[in-house]
């Protein structure tokens, strides 16, 4: 079911259900009006019978006159009301009851008139007259008794009932909730987890069951989404650790042209001086351009592996070994900027769990920025050290070189954002915090301008029993 069809159809259940209550309240309370409203009526009318009966009595005791005329006039203003409010009276008490207390005024009446037309006050009379009052006062005393209990009775069972539908509207809440919504809630989660990690440098895409609604459309959109950016991802590394190759060139051809004067000052002389040379001589010389050509290898190899496209390979290492190896890769460069470089590495470091290529690029990176800001010389240091937590290593890569201005410093770390102008990318440092980051690291920078730049990465120290796998 698609989200819009659920929403409708968790509104209408929601309006339905106040709409019912809506109608049963109205058609309650206006019950409950109703009948308080003839309780009124019937409060006046029983005070109307009381007045009569008092006249009735004053006279018989009496042979007042004048109360048999307010008999009389009590009896026209208890008609003029029931005539007037009979609409009311049959809608609280049913037409059965309102014809009854007709019937009783009425003979009642005929009772009074019979004292009027032979104005005698025999026993019998005077019997049948009281007998009359009685049965007009007993019943509408019970009318009132019974109507009250009645209103009574319909709040008890108003309160039961709106109780009732009360729960039932947050039973169908809860469910409509859970049924409608529920899945759709963890798919947004789910949504916003992956779109958090692609933030973070981190394209994995969304995994299980694709709902086949609006929401399954933006998650497959996602998961196209990620696959593209992994892919331009890769092909951005690739692009940056090709620049940087173009940095490093002057260092590796100065670190290839030592051997290779070498091997031709060996060779040169070896043909020179071979009639004369013994058999030891000849062989410490072969040595030697063994030893360079060994050399001229290991140069040749460190940057094919620099260069080359590699799958993620996680692997367990010692972090003090990678700085090493790094470091191999830009001495030379290093050098020839005059560029002095400092390692203090402490030593007894736990083991990390990294893609020491990828840590490799990311250091190599930094360690040109730092050659790069300080084009004039200066030193370059990298120190090691275990967190006091002990659950990270932190690497400090620090230079002298001209600093970066505070402003920038937010953005440091942001895609095509560079300091150098028309010479840079912008991708170096935004590639290297996308690395730390699945590394489950972190990666900052703290500098001052005239003083230096340095750039803090963690990693977190490997713990077998955290059952780390290469998806990290």
């Amino acid at each position: 079911m698609k989200l819009v069809h659920k929403i409708i159809l968790g509104n209408f259940l929601g309006i339905v259900s106040i709409v019912l209550i809506s109608a049963f309240s109205y058609h309650e309370f206006d019950l409950i009006l109703t009948k308080l409203r003839f309780v009124e009526i019937a409060d006046n009318l029983n005070a109307s019978f009381l007045k009569m009966r008092l006249s009735e009595k004053n006279y018989f005791l009496y042979k007042d006159p004048l109360a048999l005329s307010l008999i009389k006039k009590q009896l026209q203003e208890s008609y003029l009301t029931i005539e007037d409010l009979s609409p009311e009276i049959v809608k609280a008490v049913g037409a059965e009851n309102f014809k009854r207390l007709t019937f009783l005024v009425r003979k009642y009446e005929e009772k009074v008139e019979q004292i009027g037309e032979d104005n005698k006050n025999s026993p019998d009379m005077e019997m049948s007259i009281r007998g009359a009052g009685q049965k007009l006062r007993i019943f509408s005393e019970s009318i009132i008794g019974l109507e009250r209990k009645g209103v009574n009775e319909i709040i008890l069972a108003s309160r039961k009932t709106l109780l009732v539908f009360f729960c039932l509207v947050i039973f169908v809440a809860i469910t409509s909730t859970y049924f409608f919504f529920s899945r759709m809630f963890k798919n947004l989660r789910r949504i916003e987890k992956t779109a958090n990690s692609i933030s973070e440098g981190i394209f994995v895409k969304i995994k299980g069951k694709i709902p086949k609604n609006e929401l399954g459309s933006a998650m497959g959109a996602i998961n196209s989404m990620c696959e593209e950016l992994e892919t331009r991802h890769e092909q951005l590394i690739q692009a940056k650790k090709l620049a940087s190759l173009g940095i490093l060139t002057a260092g590796v051809a100065h670190e290839l042209g030592n051997p290779l004067n070498n091997i031709s000052m060996v060779a040169q002389t070896y043909l020179e001086l071979y009639d004369r040379l013994h058999e030891g001589d000849r062989l410490d010389y072969m040595k030697t351009v063994l030893e360079e050509s060994e050399r001229i290898r290991k140069i040749v190899q460190n940057l094919l592996d620099f260069s080359r496209p590699k799958k993620r390979d996680f692997t367990v290492a010692d972090i003090n070994s990678v700085i090493r190896n790094s470091f191999k890769l830009v001495q030379n460069m290093l050098d020839i900027s005059r560029i002095e470089s400092k390692l203090e590495l402490q030593e007894g470091l736990p083991p990390v769990f990294v893609d020491e290529d990828r840590i490799r690029e990311v250091l190599v990176n930094l360690l040109n920025n730092a050659a790069h800001a300080m084009s004039a010389g200066g030193t370059v240091s990298v120190r090691t050290n275990l967190a006091k937590s002990q659950n990270h290593i932190i690497i400090e890569v620090e230079d002298t070189g001209k600093g970066i201005p505070s402003e920038f410093l937010a953005h440091i770390f942001d895609p095509f954002f560079s300091t150098k102008g028309t010479q840079g990318t912008g991708l170096g440092l935004s590639i290297s915090y996308g690395i730390i980051k699945r590394h489950k690291g972190k990666i900052d920078v703290r500098s001052k301008v005239g003083v230096g730049t340095t750039f803090v990465i963690e990693l977190p120290v490997y713990k077998t029993e955290e059952g780390r796998d290469e998806g990290l």
